[in-house]
């Protein structure tokens, strides 16, 4: 008997652990600008970090706007239903882009394997270009990340703010 109850709770337990909130290790508060040709946002919020995920979220007048969860392989938008990664880059950003793209960015790291990189003082850039797909300009730097795409009309721009 004793078993059993002692069983029940662990599975309890462990049942009710998986409700249990995420926690990130690190937070930083910052401007956000996520404009596309479907979406635009640009307000302050926050980033929450931890090594399986990202959430961003974005708010305005205190109430939040936009938040965005990206996990290893999905994307989940506050306006829109969770999809994969290629699904979220075909419907919001780009097809062409590779599916680690916005996860990269909003994590400061290179994209499309380093392509193009050229180092700086405290950061990097990259010009990145495929003809009649995309025309991209990448930059970490100063705790600023800038990604403009001009072909496709997408500007992510997060200032973070210590």
């Amino acid at each position: 008997m004793n078993f059993k109850r002692t069983f029940s709770i662990f599975i309890m337990g462990f049942l009710l652990s998986a409700c249990a909130s995420k926690e990130y290790v690190q937070q930083n508060s910052a401007y956000i600008m996520f404009k596309t040709p479907t979406f635009k946002y640009a307000d302050m919020g926050f980033i929450y970090e931890n090594e399986e995920e990202i959430k961003i979220e974005i708010y305005g007048a205190g109430q939040a706007l936009m938040s965005l969860e990206i996990s290893e392989t999905s994307v989940c938008m506050s306006l829109l239903e969770c999809m994969g990664k290629r699904d979220f880059n075909q419907k919001v950003l780009s097809a062409m882009y590779p599916e680690d793209l916005l996860e990269n960015i909003f994590r400061g790291r290179a994209l499309f394997h380093g392509m193009g990189l050229e180092k700086k003082g405290d950061g990097f850039t990259q010009k990145i270009v495929k003809k009649d797909k995309y025309n991209i300009d990448y930059s970490v730097l100063n705790q600023q990340i800038i990604f403009r795409d001009t072909i496709n009309s997408i500007l992510i721009q997060v200032k973070k703010q210590y």
